[in-house]
């Protein structure tokens, strides 16, 4: 569904614009089993095809369920090159596990290079029925590597999708490096995105009608990581691989 970002608001992270308050613990997949839980997490397979081919952004890679494993309280999405196709994991919990307000947070170790594209986001539970970008859209974390350096936050609403989403980057230096957290407190009335604790975007629109705002029913959580498409590529860097976008836990808190 994410489509190529241009209209965004450049932040510096040497500034604390706030920080993140979390209430009571609602729900956490720590990720310390064997194997992904099903119960919780549905399998995205193929290419989008036939209905949305390239996932809706020309992307190149085949999603499997092989490209995941569980190592040590982590889930480790791996993106490949085998051949000429590309492969890596999506996962979502459509059905299982569905929010309305609070604070979404992972915590996770990005891949890097050009042509990588890791995202943790939210579509509305309703896609089905009244489709994107009307369902809405909240990205979490996205990261491109032909953007070193940089983490994206944005909202795609009917009114404000694509090119003309509500998007914002901000510059981290070391978020190549080790874990960090990523999370929107989402309220009632606005959003507040955070990256290691420091605020780095606000939506909060005056005007609330369905369009602007579909934000007042159930979302649920994709992790994934693309490879190439209208935002990650177009061009891709195959010495690259494989490629690990490793995630400690996924929680939601009260707000």
């Amino acid at each position: 569904m994410k489509t190529t970002l241009i209209a965004v608001l450049m932040l510096s992270a040497s500034f604390s614009f706030g920080q993140a308050k979390k209430g009571k613990l609602i729900w956490e997949e720590n990720f310390n089993g064997k194997s992904l839980n099903e119960n919780v997490w549905n399998f995205e397979l193929g290419d989008g095809c036939p209905n949305i081919c390239g996932w809706g952004n020309n992307e190149r890679q085949i999603y499997t369920k092989e490209n995941h494993k569980l190592v040590d309280g982590n889930l480790v999405i791996t993106a490949k090159k085998d051949g000429d196709k590309y492969t890596s994991t999506r996962i979502t919990t459509a059905g299982k596990k569905e929010f309305k307000y609070g604070y979404m947070e992972t915590r996770a170790k990005l891949p890097v290079g050009q042509g990588i594209w890791p995202a943790f986001w939210m579509l509305g539970a309703n896609i089905k029925h009244v489709g994107w970008p009307k369902s809405g859209e909240i990205d979490i974390l996205e990261y491109v590597g032909r953007d070193p350096q940089m983490v994206y936050t944005t909202l795609h609403t009917q009114a404000n999708h694509g090119d003309n989403a509500s998007s914002s980057k901000m510059k981290f230096e070391n978020i190549e490096e080790g874990f960090h957290t990523f999370g929107v407190d989402w309220k009632k009335d606005k959003m507040d995105f955070y990256v290691d604790a420091i605020l780095v975007y606000t939506f909060n629109p005056k005007d609330k009608n369905e369009d602007v705002w579909p934000f007042d029913q159930p979302f649920y959580f994709i992790l994934n990581m693309a490879i190439g498409g209208n935002f990650g590529g177009p061009e891709v860097d195959d010495s690259i691989f494989p490629q690990e976008f490793i995630i400690d836990y996924v929680r939601v808190y009260s707000n």
